[in-house]
């Protein structure tokens, strides 16, 4: 997996990001209020195709930190231990402890994450050690999840009443609750090992094209057994998991370099530049040419 080399790092500043951070005074508000004093969050966001997201702190934050990721891959390093973070795996990162992490530069990841304190927190936080399975913890896809992080946000957007407060910080309680306690298949995860594999194959691929037969049998699988496993693991067909990979990786040459559309399209495999260009816009929302020309500047950013 590739990482960020040293002078491309960004903190932030994502296209399609959210990030909410509680102001000071609303902090010390809600430490006067008995229902949420106990947990709370001081920051949290969406990171959407994070690509050279990375954020190294010497000395550790003085919260703890949520990382959820949906899509993509990307590594921490947690005191002198390394991890690896994919698509339905999270990671809580304790107080005052030094860490690193960063997004992989050939999958950049999609994370939601979160920063919150509180009594009620660090006992999350050992129940959340006590369980006796590996840090990064492998947890069932969930579209609700996913919608109740967005909510949580939604919330905290609209404004600091306290009642939007209570209703965001107890949301994000009994979200993380459900995290921590959730039950994890242990014979299906060691299953789609086979899947990683795939999705790892294909990233190092991205200028070929290949029948789903193929990529099965490589892992020794039934086309629909592989298929299902692939949809379990990543949420996707392994066409389109594989598609969306090519135009990702476009995003990035289109972001960062010259290259005209027409050698792009030779990168990631694609022999017609007009159905890139379709592929492109049913993904992103926009053509090729108008993502260069609107997030190009960018590059200069973090």
């Amino acid at each position: 997996m590739d990482y960020i080399p040293k002078y491309k790092k960004i903190k932030d500043g994502f296209v399609g990001q959210r990030m909410i951070t509680l102001p000071p005074n609303v902090q010390y508000e809600i430490t006067q209020n008995p229902l949420i004093q106990d947990f709370y969050t001081t920051a949290l966001g969406h990171y959407p195709q994070a690509i050279y997201h990375d954020r190294k702190r010497r000395l550790g934050s003085k919260e703890y930190i949520l990382l959820y990721c949906t899509e993509g891959n990307g590594q921490i390093t947690l005191g002198e231990n390394k991890y690896d973070l994919k698509p339905n795996t999270y990671i809580i990162i304790p107080p005052h402890v030094s860490h690193h992490y960063q997004s992989s530069t050939q999958n950049p990841w999609t994370i939601y994450w979160s920063h919150f304190v509180g009594s009620k927190a660090d006992l999350l936080y050992d129940r959340y050690i006590s369980i006796p399975v590996e840090r990064v913890r492998a947890i069932a896809r969930s579209e609700t999840r996913r919608k109740e992080f967005i909510k949580i946000m939604g919330i905290l957007e609209s404004g600091y009443e306290m009642q939007d407060l209570e209703l965001a910080n107890l949301s994000l309680y009994n979200l993380l609750v459900n995290m921590i306690y959730s039950k994890v298949d242990i014979s299906t995860a060691e299953k789609t090992d086979a899947i990683s594999k795939s999705i790892e194959y294909l990233n190092n691929n991205l200028n070929k094209t290949f029948k789903v037969e193929e990529i099965a049998t490589q892992q020794n699988l039934s086309v629909s057994r592989f298929s299902e496993l692939f949809k379990l693991k990543t949420g996707n067909s392994p066409i389109q998991y594989f598609n969306k990979l090519k135009i990702q990786k476009s995003c990035q040459y289109l972001y960062f370099t010259d290259l005209s559309i027409k050698e792009i399209c030779a990168k990631i495999g694609y022999e017609d530049a007009y159905y890139y260009s379709k592929a492109f816009k049913k993904l992103m929302g926009m053509p090729p040419s108008t993502y260069r020309k609107e997030y190009k500047t960018e590059r200069t950013k973090g």
